[in-house]
């Protein structure tokens, strides 16, 4: 057909394919060949399942043809962040620790994506073990921009958001532990939104802070986001973090709030997020954003929550604690990586050789963090006290929404930024996820949505809700896309 096929929504082509207006297989090609056409510019992708794509392909147009009712993203692209296990997949979490290793298994979400009839396009790059917030961790090079190759993309995330802004996928699948989804969303002038946490199953993420991680959908709508959440999201008896409740219906919250209507709803701006911090073009961008929601009949008000101003410490001594503690299994004995190994070496000095080659330098800098964090004599100290800093911002969100029904703030303090302008200056670089930290030591859901452009970047908003309250945040998302629109990279 005459139509470019990657430029349409996860809804459209469904749309199409449900008619037999074209094929899985047609749709599946055509993503391919924008990766083979501008994938060497921006790197999303680590891993291209060619055949294995094609293959899903060719199943759903079969079970179509035979009659079979299908799910409502059948025969829709997906590109899977390189965190979660793909039976059969290389999945390397972007260290070369685990280069070459191709699970027995799939993860619980892309066993959901593979029942949904989705098309699993490949495994996209991040930060190494999910650490970082550029995507230049990676073990096997920093991802781009498609707005501005010569900026990040975000990260960790990096490759999944950029492979929505290149055209690259429709639907992409992400993890967020302090802003991992939402913060390239941002950057990238596309939708990423982090679920309650344990609302989307971790069986099969490979961990780095078991109390944060949380696995969600990215996409270049609201609306694409809330069914690809509809389809990882529910219980999962798996994991034993998942919460045994029903889903709420994201799907329902996003087509109502696509109407413009936000009459009745309270959104409460985070004053310790308008401040100085930002960039003036991000808090232009956001006051205009607010502005809109305003007019759609939006009650909005000032709320403090002055806890949150501790929640960067904190995140950084519980998130290194915990990873410290996860990633004492990558030895070198067990799978993966095996360095020094020639049979005159113990298993201790084997260990060592296997770490130093196989984890990268910010990896290192946080397992020494964590593992000083919880040494004898410290743990208190630290890991203890930034605990009780997590209450404090769970109390400042609990009272937050006794106020209002969302919260809302700029996703990030700034926009993109050049590859290797902060790589010298970790500080620098955390302070990317500045605005994200907090939903996630609270367990709260939180997405980010383009809001409009400063100096050309595109910027984010940010909607927080209550725990288990997913539909609340994407209602008031869908209603500011339907005001403000969505944002169209540069042509590559």
């Amino acid at each position: 057909m005459s139509t470019d096929l990657t430029k349409l929504s996860a809804v459209e082509i469904a749309g199409l394919v449900a008619k037999g207006e074209t094929s899985a297989v047609e749709v599946t090609q055509a993503h391919l060949d924008r990766i083979a056409a501008v994938d060497d510019r921006v790197h999303a992708f680590l891993h291209v399942d060619t055949d294995g794509a094609l293959a899903a392909a060719r199943d759903v147009d079969a079970r179509r043809a035979a009659g079979e009712e299908l799910g409502p993203l059948a025969g829709v692209p997906v590109a899977v962040k390189d965190v979660l296990a793909t039976r059969g997949v290389p999945t390397t979490v972007g260290s070369k620790i685990l280069e070459g290793w191709r699970p027995p298994y799939d993860a619980t979400i892309v066993q959901r994506l593979r029942e949904a009839g989705t098309v699993m396009l490949g495994k996209t790059n991040m930060d190494e073990f999910a650490m970082g917030s550029s995507t230049e961790y990676s073990a096997y090079g920093a991802t781009h921009n498609p707005w501005d190759l010569e900026r990040i993309p975000g990260g960790s995330g990096g490759g999944s958001a950029a492979a929505l802004a290149a055209y690259e996928a429709p639907l992409a699948i992400g993890s967020d532990t302090g802003g991992s989804i939402r913060q390239p969303g941002a950057v990238t002038g596309t939708v990423g939104a982090k679920p309650t946490y344990g609302g989307t199953s971790r069986y099969g993420l490979v961990a780095f802070s078991s109390s944060l991680d949380t696995p969600g959908p990215c996409a270049r709508t609201v609306l694409d986001a809330a069914l690809l959440h509809q389809v990882i999201g529910g219980h999962d008896p798996r994991d034993s973090t998942s919460i045994p409740a029903p889903l709420p219906d994201v799907v329902a919250a996003a087509r109502r709030g696509a109407g413009g209507d936000l009459t009745g709803v309270k959104l409460g701006i985070v004053s310790e997020f308008t401040g100085e911090g930002a960039e003036p073009g991000v808090l232009a961008a956001f006051r205009e954003s607010v502005d809109a929601l305003a007019k759609l009949g939006a009650e909005i008000v000032e709320v403090s929550c002055p806890n949150f101003t501790y929640a960067l410490p904190a995140y950084y001594l519980i998130a290194p604690s915990e990873c410290s503690s996860n990633l004492a299994r990558f030895d070198g004995v067990r799978f993966g990586l095996r360095v020094g190994d020639d049979g005159n070496r113990s298993l201790e000095e084997v260990m060592s050789l296997t770490r130093e080659a196989g984890f990268g330098p910010e990896v290192k800098r946080r397992i020494m963090i964590g593992t000083y964090a919880l040494s004898s004599g410290y743990y208190d100290a630290y890991y203890g006290q930034a605990q009780k800093v997590r209450t404090l911002i769970t109390r400042d969100f609990t009272a937050a929404f006794e106020r209002v029904d969302a919260l809302i703030s700029p996703t990030t303090p700034f926009v993109a930024f050049p590859i290797g302008a902060r790589t010298s200056d970790p500080y620098q670089m955390y302070l990317a996820d500045l605005y994200t930290i907090p939903t996630n030591l609270y367990g709260g859901p939180g997405i980010s949505v383009p809001c409009g452009l400063s100096d050309g970047l595109p910027v984010g908003l940010q909607v927080m809700a209550p725990t288990m309250a997913d539909d609340r945040m994407y209602r008031v998302a869908a209603a500011l896309e339907s005001a403000v629109g969505t944002l169209t990279p540069p042509t590559l």
